[in-house]
């Protein structure tokens, strides 16, 4: 038992050593710049609660984030319960061809939106076409630009684990509610909700923890008057070379982060189908 324990801590030392040289020791030096040691300060912390531009920025992060993770459940959901649904063959179609666009560079896909969203791109020549719109609809350069693009990149962190806890309910369970008398709407509603509802949850908290710190798209397609707190923290260091207030930047949304996960694990502190059982 002592030689597996060695064992154990010996095959642990590499993983540690990379965990801690190239995650931990960077964060801690960001977190110690944000208060400027030797000398603590609060100023740069107080600057962010103080200056309106600043939370301007924060509450549209939030704000995006929230939204993109709302929409990529609501497409995310269906998506994922109907390839559940599907043989076994199909299904490795459709997941197939659900992750093979996804291993395009985010930069390539970002171009490729800016084609579609553009006033001569291909959504304002339908709209134009077809009489709908009799200007082009500004589909760049704001929120909707931005919102469109984030949940077309981050819709499988939601329909990937929705589909692996759909696939873990036993269809017996729906064939013994189905038994019973329930309609396919109440089945769905007493059987398959709860029991996916955990991997549905993760994958929201995926997607809102990487939108809060998206960069490329906001910064392509949202330009200057759409920036998130990862472009201000960006525009900080390569403008303003002050690396105490984008460390600041940084921390607060690494707490909100941290925050966020703390609330998650109150509200599902385990698993949902073991509770539903």
């Amino acid at each position: 038992m002592a030689q597996a324990n060695r064992k154990t801590l010996f095959l642990l030392v590499a993983p540690s050593a990379v965990l801690l040289a190239f995650f931990i020791l960077p964060l801690g030096v960001a977190v110690i710049t944000s208060f400027e040691f030797p000398h603590p300060t609060l100023r740069h912390y107080q600057r962010l609660v103080s200056v309106p531009v600043y939370q301007a920025v924060y509450l549209k992060t939030l704000r995006i984030a929230f939204t993109t993770t709302l929409v990529s459940l609501l497409l995310a959901y269906p998506c994922a319960f109907y390839i559940s649904r599907l043989s076994s063959n199909a299904r490795t179609i459709a997941v197939l061809l659900i992750t093979v666009p996804f291993m395009l560079s985010v930069l390539v896909r970002n171009y490729v939106w800016i084609i579609l969203l553009q006033d001569t791109g291909l959504f304002n020549r339908m709209l134009l076409g077809s009489g709908l719109s009799s200007a082009p609809v500004r589909l760049m350069y704001n929120e909707l630009g931005v919102t469109i693009a984030m949940v077309n990149m981050l819709v499988p962190y939601i329909l990937f684990p929705s589909l692996s806890a759909l696939l873990a309910i036993p269809r017996d369970l729906e064939l013994a509610s189905a038994s019973l008398g329930a309609s396919g709407v109440q089945t769905f509603l007493s059987v398959t909700a709860p029991l996916s509802a955990n991997g549905a949850a993760a994958g929201c908290l995926l997607t809102f923890i990487v939108s809060l710190g998206f960069y490329v798209t906001p910064a392509m397609l949202g330009g200057t008057r759409e920036m998130m707190i990862s472009n201000l923290v960006a525009f900080n260091v390569r403008e303003l070379l002050n690396w105490p207030l984008a460390f600041s930047l940084a921390t607060t949304l690494l707490a909100s982060t941290v925050v966020l996960y703390l609330i998650y694990s109150l509200l599902v502190p385990s698993s949902t189908a073991i509770r539903a059982l």
